[in-house]
């Protein structure tokens, strides 16, 4: 009897060390990773937040939602959010959908195709400065474009980038800068729709239209989600290439988040700075969320 009870407790000393060896082991994995997160984003993070409520970087005086106050009403903040809210609307839908598209029409047989996924595909490999470049060459003044414009059709020159056109060639370089990732991501996807799914529906009769909304779309599910996740956060580094081809203060059109951000880093505002930097992560965790619920919405859904 005695034996027994000892076993059992030996069996049951055994198992808790070996939990403990390989919670030790997946902690020892995890840590270093744990451990830049919280350097360098949740510890940045919590005291970008506590500055927020202070009268400024040298003065921590509380001054309780005074900084959110000033932020919301200023009118510079206003267009800013504007601009950024109206960028996003438009580069994430067209982001997915032409990705979407195109790699339907890559995976397709197609003649040409591998020159056609090179060219869609080279873009992620141009550093942004050449990026910059190339849209300074043709948008700027004296550009190829306006250089066009004037020999074939007469047209006065414009400067593309100081016009209410601007907005518009933002998003052409967005979708020309983030295509190919998108591409790439639903290409995979597409791969991996099952064979023997298709060849069935095909053999019941469905066409393409009937076989893409029925099948391929269930399948692709996550991967649009994803996409949309990624383009809504690229759309918001879309900064870098609009502060190099128009600097601090740009056209009403193209005077985004950042660059009030950014403006008030270079006056040393460092409350106001973060206070829009956390209005700014608010919104962005708002969205997501909502773009989540929806997600999970539309797969319980789905499998019903």
């Amino acid at each position: 009897m005695r034996d027994g009870k000892k076993k059992k407790r030996n069996k049951t000393l055994y198992k808790l060390l070996r939990r403990t060896k390989d919670w030790g082991i997946s902690t020892g994995f995890l840590l270093p990773s744990f451990a830049g997160v919280l350097l360098f984003f949740i510890i940045p993070f919590i005291m970008l937040i506590k500055m927020s409520f202070q009268k400024s970087a040298t003065n921590s005086s509380f001054v309780g939602f005074d900084n959110y106050t000033k932020v919301i009403s200023n009118d510079a903040f206003k267009e800013a959010l504007g601009n950024t809210a109206l960028l996003s609307a438009l580069v994430v839908p067209l982001g997915v959908i032409l990705s979407l598209l195109l790699a339907l029409m890559l995976n397709a047989r197609i003649p040409g195709r591998s020159m056609f996924r090179s060219i869609l595909l080279t873009p992620m490999m141009v550093p942004v400065a050449s990026v910059v470049l190339i849209w300074q060459v043709f948008f700027s003044y004296n550009g190829v474009l306006n250089g066009w414009l004037a020999e074939w059709f007469s047209i006065d020159r414009v400067d593309w980038m100081k016009d209410s056109s601007g907005q518009i060639i933002i998003v052409f370089l967005f979708l020309w800068k983030n295509l190919g990732l998108n591409i790439i991501l639903f290409l995979s996807a597409l791969n991996n729709i099952p064979k023997e799914v298709i060849e069935s529906s095909m053999m019941d009769g469905a066409g393409a239209v009937k076989r893409f909304f029925s099948i391929r779309l269930y399948y692709l599910g996550p991967t649009v989600f994803f996409v949309a996740i990624m383009s809504l956060i690229n759309s918001f580094k879309i900064f870098r290439e609009v502060y190099l081809l128009t600097g601090d203060y740009p056209y009403d059109k193209l005077y985004t988040l950042q660059h009030f951000m950014n403006n008030k880093f270079s006056h040393l505002d460092y409350s106001q700075l973060s206070t829009g930097a956390v209005i700014m992560s608010v919104a962005m965790i708002v969205i997501v969320g909502i773009l989540f619920i929806v997600e999970s919405k539309l797969d319980s859904g789905t499998e019903e």
